[in-house]
């Protein structure tokens, strides 16, 4: 069996497991638990269809894992494991649809959208397996490139972690916090420089291939779909955020969605005083 059937198999259970789970546990963010996993699983079975001989594939695969297992951490620590763990926006969703509607939305997008797009941001290693080739000096600065972004990540991640450890211990004590949400360390030249960091690192896998066989019929679909979904989520996750934050909107005017960049009441500050 190859490592293209192997890993299709992969992607027909964790489709069926994702929506079988939902039903019982009326939960729909089982493909939110495993969403760090399976790439790792993916990344790995391509390597393996190399005979784990090809440095590239391999060394893909390690990053991948090293993605998956601080966003595994990240997600764990604020509960998503747990039951009852559910993401809160797709409660929003079902409030705004009838059951079935929100089943057909489930099957349609939640579990086969995300997990397809789950395996296909990996194919670019599939590209890679089929061409051969040995690790040179581009594969070593996009392993560099990679390392930052996720380092990036994870300091984003801890920022808004501590904040709302502090927002929690204020809270306890009788005490709001205003803003309700976090605007200082990265977050005061990005409104999501986790989102910018995750989705770049996938832009990184892509170009580990793009690099050594251009742009074929398939390795740049994963990341492009993968970049749709984070816009979209990000446009609604703002959505609910400005809805509950009265300062959301002036935020919203300082600082930028996703690329980080001066906030733009210091770049007109420098450009006045230049």
């Amino acid at each position: 069996m190859s490592s293209l059937d192997i890993n299709l198999w992969v992607l027909g259970v964790t489709c069926f497991l994702t929506w079988f789970l939902s039903i019982p546990t009326k939960d729909t963010s089982w493909v939110d638990r495993i969403w760090s996993v399976v790439p790792a699983v993916y990344a790995w079975v391509w390597a393996s269809g190399a005979s784990f001989t090809d440095a590239r594939l391999n060394a893909m695969a390690a990053l991948i894992t090293l993605w998956g297992a601080r966003l595994t951490f990240n997600f764990a620590r604020k509960g998503g494991y747990r039951p009852g763990g559910e993401d809160y926006r797709w409660e929003v969703l079902r409030k705004g649809m009838s059951p079935l509607q929100y089943q057909i939305f489930n099957i349609g997008f939640i579990v086969i959208a995300q997990n397809v797009i789950l395996f296909l941001i990996t194919t670019p290693m599939w590209a890679l397996a089929q061409s051969g080739g040995s690790f040179d000096s581009v594969d070593a600065w996009l392993v560099v490139l990679f390392l930052v972004l996720l380092s990036i990540e994870t300091i984003a991640d801890q920022q808004q972690w501590n904040f709302h450890q502090f927002k929690k211990a204020e809270k306890a004590a009788g005490r709001e916090v205003r803003p309700g949400f976090f605007t200082g360390g990265l977050f005061a030249f990005s409104r999501h420089p986790n989102f910018f960091a995750e989705v770049s690192q996938w832009w990184v896998v892509f170009l580990f291939s793009a690099v050594q066989v251009g742009i074929t019929g398939y390795n740049w679909i994963g990341v492009v779909a993968l970049t749709g979904l984070f816009i979209g989520s990000t446009r609604f996750t703002e959505q609910i955020s400005a809805s509950k934050y009265p300062e959301y909107a002036e935020y919203q005017k300082r600082v930028r969605s996703i690329i980080p960049w001066i906030p733009r009441g210091e770049a007109e500050r420098k450009t006045a005083s230049n």
